[in-house]
């Protein structure tokens, strides 16, 4: 028997990432935008603020500003200054002032202390406790120095980003252009959901699955829908998707059947720069240039599409819209059962992690593993990744795991 999980030509999925991020060259344009929009959008400059954040030395809590005299206990109180007040008159040893949480230190305090500290007697403040200098005192610039970068340019912007941005009074920020992205899927067999489900055919799913997983503010989907197993339909479709997209993501028709044309029409067409991969699920994935565009080829299988697109393409989508890839965050787990698997292929197996009794790590992996068993990966909270020159895992062995 031919072991075709180590046939010539199957790529290690670690060099397939690697050659699709040294192929793809990144040439969008800066657009400004409100800042408030900016979520999910990938920053185009570096971010420096104009400001330092505190923009005063303040207080970090409620109580008494003072200037310290040593081994004094007992202050009086000329004042007092609130958030977005200040006090002009500076303290001299053994003076102090009530404050409240972020109002400004007055001219000569060195030091907070805490109301529950205090014991008032009109305008004589006796504190309790060791009183020191700079004690909860928050310094100018002290979270954020003026004329520091703040962000930096291929930044996606998350939302505690915008609430920093607005923190140094920007209310405008550049961005890189969203990023087009082309999806349709290729096959007789395929129906829309919705419609009457002839013998023999089923309902196309992977572009739900891709275009949900790419519903981002950086990324504008362009769906073309279902394209019949016909060699000049799915040619044309290329052809528009190029025009349009900056990425073209096609499903189904990269395998070995005599009606998979998308390879045929890449060839025609484009330049594959590979095809086939050495993972499970996943192998028939391509992966090219198009005259105007990048193309991926997914499997037609809804698991093998749905782990290619999660492990292959959004690192490169990532690289394609400015951002810069990280590497794909591994935990090790104690597996609960054996993991069957074949050597020679990476093999990304649905699994369930949780803590057991001890808090400890373990995954289960989930029962029907097959490439177009759907429900495997919608149970699943994690991949377990298995390394290609693995065989069987023994149950209590220690893998690693991707969280989904």
């Amino acid at each position: 028997m031919n072991d075709v999980c180590n046939a010539p030509g199957l790529l290690p999925i670690e060099t397939a990432i690697s050659n699709m991020l040294d192929a793809i060259s990144f040439n969008k344009h800066a657009e400004t935008i409100p800042v408030m929009s900016s979520v999910g959008r990938i920053l185009a400059t570096d971010v420096q603020s104009t400001i330092n954040v505190p923009a005063h030395d303040n207080s970090a809590m409620d109580g008494y500003a003072l200037c310290i005299s040593d081994g004094l206990t007992t202050y009086t109180q000329i004042g007092s200054v609130f958030a977005g007040q200040t006090f002009d008159k500076t303290l001299t040893p053994g003076q102090c002032v009530r404050i409240m949480t972020g109002a400004a230190l007055p001219p000569g305090a060195n030091a907070v202390v805490m109301q529950e500290n205090a014991t008032v007697n009109n305008d004589e403040i006796t504190f309790t406790g060791t009183i020191e200098h700079n004690n909860n005192v928050r310094f100018a610039g002290e979270d954020i120095a003026k004329n520091s970068v703040v962000l930096k340019a291929g930044r996606k912007l998350k939302g505690v980003d915008v609430g920093l941005l607005a923190s140094i009074g920007i209310n405008e920020v550049n961005v890189y252009q969203t990023l087009k992205v082309a999806v349709f899927s290729t096959g007789d067999e395929l129906i829309e959901p919705g419609n009457v489900l002839p013998a023999g055919a089923i309902y196309e799913s992977n572009r739900a699955v891709i275009i949900s997983e790419l519903n981002n503010p950086n990324i504008e989907v362009i769906d073309f829908g279902i394209i019949p197993d016909d060699k000049t339909l799915i040619q044309n479709t290329f052809l528009k998707a190029d025009e349009q997209a900056d990425a073209v993501i096609s499903s189904g028709g990269v395998s070995v059947g005599e009606a998979d044309f998308t390879k045929e029409v890449l060839n025609d067409i484009g330049d594959i720069h590979f095809w086939k991969i050495a993972m499970k699920p996943g192998k028939p994935f391509a992966f090219g240039k198009l005259p105007n565009s990048y193309f991926f080829g997914l499997p037609g299988n809804p698991v093998s599409a749905a782990v290619t697109l999660e492990r292959l393409v959004k690192p490169a989508l990532t690289k394609l819209s400015g951002n810069e890839p990280k590497l794909t965050l591994r935990l090790k787990a104690v597996t609960t059962q054996k993991i069957k698997k074949r050597p020679g292929r990476t093999d990304f197996q649905r699994g369930i992690a949780s803590n057991d009794e001890n808090n400890n790590l373990v995954v289960t992996p989930v029962e029907k593993q097959g490439s177009g068993v759907l429900s495997s990966l919608s149970k699943a909270n994690c991949l377990i990744v298995v390394p290609a020159q693995s065989g069987n895992i023994a149950q209590g062995e220690t893998v690693e795991i991707e969280l989904l």
